[in-house]
């Protein structure tokens, strides 16, 4: 990969070079080619879909259905499988609205420690609503000599296999942490339950910008990303259902466009996936996102991965060479480096980095909850994607060393 040549394919680093930006978790920075992209859809063909029978609407609603293809054809779906979503929390509720009406009192729904809060609340206000069990897996663990928690930062799957009973109807849980860099075992933890017939649901907002996703190959159900993760628009998303399974999920969303008929006291639905999207779509959201995606193939996954793993490596060995830093993840990463630096909060890390203009994240992540458990207050978190290379990593460090310096430690 040429990160140079890929660094100028986006605007942000040709309007602001000095820059380094390793917040890629929380979102992706733009290409030209998906500005581009939404920028004709505004200019040149704006038109509502699936309403029109004028050749600016018919323009729009052909490329708002290239669009559609175009996130098929990424994920190894079909068409009709695809469904356009505001994001990952929005596709989440819909799931959690629609699927927890289904569950009574006996039943339970997994998750893991490591959710995102979008994969954790609209499952404990359905619970609490519907009065079905949550139950969590847990992470490898053991007590040492001072009692405190250890962990190597993986899910334990042989608790999971306990986890996950007859009594189970949804596992749902995120395939890469966004705090830890985790990569989780998707399919072993699709597998375990599709034994006990539960329905599945993955969370790849931090994963498909990082590994190539087949939903055939995870045989999950339900499958959801965000389009701003991977270098598309804020607000554009996709959720992938199996066919059967979009059959047989109530629409949660109502209104305009979902419809087959109408009447004062009832109405039919249409068959998915219009029948998830009501009302006017973010159409350039959907073109700009499918832009996105074409953009990452034309790089290829291989190289990416192999790109990420270098950096990362790389950053790992000169993070580790601090005394004070300590990192909060696995041996094996995606996209994230977590680490504390002594007593330091990671906001005043962040303010210090940032003064020389490297941007982190610092806090909780919307992980507060994974941040109980592992008993720490937050952590900075540098998060790394195809644009990012070993200089970035260096001005990372020096930030890090001068503010153990502003701190005298």
């Amino acid at each position: 990969m040429n990160i140079e040549k890929i660094k100028k394919d986006f605007p942000i680093f040709v309007n602001q070079p000095d820059l380094v930006y390793l917040d890629n978790a929380s979102t992706t920075q733009m290409p030209q080619v998906v500005i581009d992209a939404v920028s004709e859809y505004y200019s040149k063909y704006k038109a509502n879909v699936h309403r029109a029978v004028y050749k600016l609407g018919e323009a729009a609603e052909k490329k708002y259905e290239e669009a559609r293809q175009t996130a098929a054809e990424f994920l190894n779906a079909e068409r009709e499988e695809i469904i356009f979503t505001s994001g990952t929390t929005a596709a989440i509720n819909g799931l959690a609205f629609s699927l927890g009406q289904t569950l009574r009192a006996g039943d339970n729904v997994v998750l893991t420690r490591m959710e995102h809060h979008a994969n954790l609340i609209p499952w404990q206000q359905m619970s609490r609503r519907y009065g079905f069990e949550l139950r969590f897996i847990d992470m490898c663990e053991h007590t040492n000599s001072t009692k405190l928690r250890t962990t190597n930062f993986e899910l334990d799957l042989e608790q999971a296999r306990k986890v996950i009973d007859e009594n189970t109807k949804i596992v749902s849980f995120i395939h890469i942490s966004n705090t830890l860099g985790t990569i989780n075992p998707a399919r072993e933890i699709v597998q375990l339950a599709k034994a006990v017939g539960a329905i599945t649901i993955i969370d790849a907002a931090q994963s498909v910008a990082h590994i190539k996703l087949d939903v055939r190959d995870l045989d999950c159900d339900f499958l959801t990303f965000s389009g701003h993760k991977l270098g598309g628009p804020t607000g554009s998303g996709v959720l992938f259902g199996k066919k059967d399974r979009l059959a047989g999920l109530a629409p949660f969303l109502f209104g305009g466009a979902m419809i087959s008929a109408v009447g004062y006291e009832r109405s039919e639905w249409a068959e998915a996936p219009h029948k998830f999207e009501a009302g006017t779509p973010n159409i350039a959201g959907a073109i700009g996102l499918a832009a996105a995606l074409k953009y990452l193939q034309s790089i290829g996954w291989d190289e990416i991965r192999q790109h990420e793993k270098e950096l990362l490596a790389y950053a790992r060995e000169k993070l580790r060479k601090i005394d004070a830093l300590k990192i909060i993840g696995p041996n094996e990463l995606a996209g994230v480096i977590s680490f504390t630096l002594g007593a330091i909060h990671p906001h005043d890390i962040a303010t210090v980095l940032d003064r020389d203009r490297v941007a982190v994240r610092a806090g909780h992540h919307c992980t507060l909850p994974l941040m109980d458990y592992l008993k720490i207050g937050g952590t900075t978190r540098a998060s790394f994607w195809i644009y990012n290379n070993k200089s970035d990593v260096d001005r990372l460090v020096v930030g890090i060393k001068k503010t153990l310096g502003v701190f005298r430690i």
